[in-house]
């Protein structure tokens, strides 16, 4: 294949991860109800070749012409900013390959059982993939709210797959507070459309520094309303009380596929604010930073007091998410390309770690269904019927065998290994201990916040920057300690149960997500350097804007003098 051809492909590579997951979806319906096994086949290739797809973009942007390398796709071939546009950049084609790894290991999982839970299971699936790829994608405040919505509808369903009244309550919730956002997210539209005249990002950029200073206002006013929206679907507080009931009433491969939700929240807050409040816009530039830095801080006190509070494995993972959230949303808010790229280098080990635990978490619990019956409470003595009831068994059982031997040196049954090591790595991650990903992330963004002149400078240190380092030892510590104590209840008191049988089908997700953020480690060079370069370009947006901008429709054939097809 010659370097030409593959360079004549690759802008046409743009559109592949909306297309193929429609494409997909579009099949799946074709095929019925009765052709589950062929459906599942279908739906782990589709997703299979998405990950390939987005990898291949990820090495284009990596390694294209120029430090900035900026890939333009014009679907209507309308000029810019008329039509629509799909710009594919570091930010985008690493949230896209972050998707397609969440979506091949849920569907993986999914076949071994959850996809027989309810009717179209894999095509909602795929139309979910294809929302979230286009909202990475496009250019543009529209064609944004379209994707969120096509990946919200596929939501509701995946939400409510397998039934049960859990899966109604929570998705009620989940259904009126996102149709709340995307009332906000409409009217902060329409607001800015109203003050600049276009909804294209990059030519908005260009109209932002040049707003009359009468109507500054209500530019800002409709980029708070919008970024309202945005918060809502990123689980900043006071607006997230319905991710944890949402995420632990979900099932499990549709909870996993949910981690990437949260962060297209914080993705959506990070475009928009970088792109039209960045360096070049005037007295705007980063309007709203320390607000979000506040609100950040907030969730992330929240979410650490969660994870400590909540003994239920699914909430305390979803609360892990709360947490990530609210330490990545008061990351950006400094605005520093330094303190930003250790936050994308955090997003990468969080959600990984996330979408992994609640694979995990149904694992645990069926290994807890398997276990003998509990101690009734009133064959026990007064004292022993305040403990907590999970599987009380008697001491001795806990520390002595039938022939009273020490329960010392025992060999692990090979599943209870495989969940108890995977455990440990979901919660060193989560909790931000060494050597783990998680940890990387937050010495990254400690060091920029702590030396905002740079190494070797003196430079005060904003109080803001101190309780965000605060914030994120308490949460480490208080997620440990929580996480400690589930692990203690779930792997270490209980006794008497048979070994647990995993399918490889479900094993191999969760081995492959702990093995990516194993790969994070050992890679933090590479991956540093290229969240270093994506931070810097995101805080300094004009060859994005450029690019855009500059991206000019193919000319007909009939334009070029060609002859036109023989009727």
């Amino acid at each position: 294949m010659s370097t030409p051809f593959i360079a004549q492909l690759m802008p046409h590579l743009i559109v592949a991860p909306i297309l193929l997951p429609m494409a997909t979806a579009a099949l799946m319906l074709l095929l019925g109800d009765t052709r589950r096994p062929l459906k599942a086949l279908v739906g782990v290739l589709s997703c299979a070749l998405g990950l390939a797809v987005s990898i291949a973009l990820l090495l284009w942007v990596q390694h294209g012409d120029g430090p900035h390398a900026v890939g333009i796709y014009l679907p209507s071939n309308w000029p810019v900013p008329y039509g629509i546009t799909l710009v594919v950049d570091r930010l985008s084609a690493m949230m896209l390959l972050l998707t397609s790894v969440l979506g091949l290991a849920s569907v993986l999982y999914s076949v071994a059982r959850w996809d027989r839970a309810g009717a179209h299971f894999h095509p909602l699936f795929q139309l979910q993939l294809m929302g979230l790829a286009g909202a990475f994608l496009t250019a543009d405040l529209f064609n944004l709210f379209v994707f969120f919505e096509i990946l919200l509808t596929a939501s509701y369903g995946l939400l409510l797959h397998g039934s049960g009244w859990a899966r109604v309550r929570s998705g009620l919730h989940y259904i009126a507070m996102n149709l709340m956002a995307s009332t906000l997210f409409l009217i902060g539209v329409a607001i800015l459309y109203g003050v600049t005249g276009t909804l294209n990002l990059a030519d908005m950029a260009i109209i932002v520094p040049a707003i009359a200073e009468t109507d500054r206002g209500l530019l800002h006013a409709g980029a708070a309303v919008l970024a309202v929206g945005f918060l809502v679907k990123a689980a900043a507080w006071p607006l997230n009380f319905w991710l944890p009931s949402t995420s632990a009433s979900a099932s499990t491969p549709v909870a996993a596929l949910f981690a990437i939700l949260t962060k297209l929240g914080a993705y959506a807050v990070l475009r928009v604010w970088t792109v039209l409040f960045g360096p070049e816009a005037g007295v705007s530039t980063l309007f709203g930073g320390p607000a979000l830095v506040d609100i950040g801080l907030v969730t992330l006190a929240l979410g650490a007091v969660g994870i400590l509070a909540t003994q239920h494995l699914g909430r305390m993972v979803a609360f892990c998410a709360i947490l990530s959230s609210g330490t990545l949303l008061a990351a950006l808010g400094f605005g520093q390309p330094a303190v930003t790229g250790g936050a994308l280098y955090y997003i990468l080990g969080s959600t990984l770690a996330v979408s992994a635990f609640f694979l995990l978490s149904e694992l645990i619990d069926r290994a807890r269904d398997m276990e003998e019956e509990p101690i009734v409470l009133s064959e026990l003595q007064t004292d022993d019927a305040f403990a907590f009831p999970v599987n009380l068994v008697p001491t001795r059982d806990v520390n002595l065998d039938e022939d009273e031997q020490a329960l010392i040196g025992l060999p692990i049954p090979a599943a209870m290994a495989f969940m108890g090591l995977a455990f440990i790595v979901c919660g060193l991650t989560l909790a931000g201990l060494p050597p783990m990903a998680g940890f990387v992330g937050k010495v990254v963004m400690l060091s920029a916040l702590l030396n905002p002149a740079g190494f070797g400078q003196n430079a005060p240190v904003s109080p803001a920057a101190w309780m965000l380092l605060g914030l994120l030892l308490a949460s480490g510590l208080l997620s440990i300690i929580a996480l400690s104590r589930a692990g203690s209840r779930y792997f270490w008191s209980p006794t008497g149960r048979p070994v647990p049988r995993l399918r490889l089908i479900e094993t191999l997700p969760i081995g492959a997500l702990l093995l990516l953020i194993g790969v994070l480690v050992w890679r933090a060079d590479d991956v540093l350097r290229y969240v270093n370069a994506t931070a810097r370009d995101l805080h300094d947006p004009r060859h994005y804007i450029g690019t855009v901008m500059a991206a000019q429709p193919v000319p007909s054939p009939v334009a070029n003098g060609e002859k036109g097809l023989r009727r």
